[in-house]
């Protein structure tokens, strides 16, 4: 499918010259001009004893915030984000002033349990708050120190990680402090709008989320079913689409690597039930989780076996988008797992340079690899970004896209930063990077006409950022 896709679009795609080794005449400049604000930034790093490929995202940031090559990036159309999940999508100083407006946010002060955690968020609705949640508003009136607690509580920094901390266990505590809190209906409809505002505003105009579907609830109901926030999230959309005609969203239904097969199969029959009443915004299929201690890809091959006979039964595809290498150990056999008769892309795929054969079924396959540099980073897969598997997949020829999976849980939003520090790491060119953001159109779950809107689009927007920038 993904190549009778690309068939279709051929000629989009040479319009926009992205396997074209001729750069036009402006783009030449551009990319000259990349090459010497990089040399310039390395010789600003040494000068300011700055490890910019080994620092943590926390400390990196002023300096990348500081240089004119974000500012840059920042103006450059970046096609489609296809690897991020819904409970870490905004940037969490707008999550805590947003939640600091709603008189029935809480926050929990006490000492952690199977139940809460310190610094959980939630919203109650009936009743009194559960005993040792204070009011947020009044928690943040405590001291001039308050935010920026929660906001510590609420991101992931590698250099606060200490050897013996499981970084998993700690990156899982981000998404459960704000659960509770987005699961409020008024407040996931504010969450989602600026979480679509924030991609807009950094140049990206598609966007697919791994989706937990989670129940809402609000003072009317304490149960909303999945439609629910189907319809929300339409209208968002087509609100933005007011401002923002280009821009397209598209929900992967993500089930958990923890499950059964048994409770897998049953969110695998709850996609299909959905995809079939909303075609237009359900795309696919994926499990989520720690790969390292929860079931392989493998454990689940009698629910893919499953596939075709649902297919046939609801009248419907449903592609895969597998999580699947995002492991630092040659031990992982996920990526040896994926079923490439089902899955489109593959999110991380860190461990697969280990494995060339499979490296060689996933070009074959023509399976996307979904990169989230900043993310790979700080949860500790890759210490220096020189190192990155993603340089070698590049340099051999497996399709890439520039992701940024968490941003929410490690302070920022956009895809701005992971363009920065994929092009200072990995030897990137005007040339790359157009075939990375490209790949972000040519291999997402729009559709064929889809891909052809997205695609001229892009190109228009291409060709204004590379004339304003050479004009610069």
């Amino acid at each position: 499918m993904v190549k009778r896709t690309f068939a279709a679009l051929l000629g989009f795609i040479i319009s926009f010259s992205i396997h074209a080794q001729e750069l036009t005449p402006q783009e030449i400049q551009l990319d000259k001009k990349l090459s010497i604000l990089k040399n310039e930034l390395l010789v600003k790093a040494s000068q300011n004893k700055l490890a910019i490929y080994s620092s943590s995202f926390t400390q990196l940031r002023p300096f990348i915030e500081s240089s004119a090559l974000y500012k840059l990036f920042q103006s450059m159309p970046k096609g489609g984000l296809l690897h991020c999940h819904n409970g870490a999508i905004v940037n969490p100083n707008w999550l805590i002033g947003t939640a600091a407006k709603y008189n029935n946010c809480y926050v929990y002060t006490g000492k952690g349990d199977n139940k809460f955690i310190y610094g959980q968020l939630a919203v109650f609705t009936k009743g009194r708050a559960p005993k040792d949640f204070l009011p947020l508003q009044q928690y943040l009136k405590r001291d001039k120190n308050a935010a920026g607690s929660i906001f510590k509580l609420l991101t992931l920094n590698r250099s606060d990680l200490s050897d013996y901390m499981d970084t998993w266990v700690e990156f899982e505590k981000r998404f459960k402090r704000i659960g509770m809190l987005v699961a409020y209906r008024p407040f996931f409809k504010e969450y989602f709008q600026e979480a679509f505002y924030e991609l807009v505003r950094d140049n990206i105009q598609h966007v697919e989320i791994r989706y937990g579907f989670g129940k809402l609830f609000d003072e009317k109901d304490d149960n909303y079913p999945a439609d629910t926030a189907i319809s929300d999230l339409k209208m968002i959309v087509a609100e933005i689409q007011k401002t923002y005609p280009a821009f397209t969203l598209k929900l992967i239904y993500s089930s958990f690597k923890f499950l059964d097969t048994t409770a897998v199969s049953q969110d695998l029959t709850a996609a299909f039930l959905l995809k079939q009443k909303y075609p237009e915004l359900i795309s696919g299929f994926d499990l989520v989780a720690d790969e390292a201690t929860n079931h392989t890809v493998g454990y689940y091959a009698p629910v893919w076996n499953s596939l075709p006979a649902l297919e046939k039964q609801y009248g419907i595809t449903m592609p895969l988008y597998l999580h699947a290498g995002e492991s630092s150990t040659t031990a992982n056999t996920n990526l040896v797992d994926v079923p490439f008769q089902f899955n489109r892309r593959i999110g991380h795929g860190l461990n697969l340079v280990y494995f060339p054969d499979i490296m060689q079924r996933v070009k074959a396959a023509d399976n996307l690899v979904e990169v989230s540099p900043i993310s790979n980073q700080e949860l500790n897969y890759v210490s220096d970004l020189r190192n990155h598997p993603a340089r070698v997949l590049i340099a051999n020829g497996v399709p890439c896209s520039i992701n940024s999976d968490d941003p929410g849980v490690y302070g920022y939003d956009g895809l701005s930063y992971d363009f920065w520090v994929a092009f200072m790491a990995w030897d990137l060119d005007v040339a790359k990077l157009k075939k990375l953001i490209t790949n972000s159109i040519i291999y997402s779950s729009l559709s064929e006409e889809e891909k052809k809107t997205a695609l001229t689009h892009l190109s228009k927007e291409w060709n204004n950022f590379v004339v304003a920038a050479y004009r610069l």
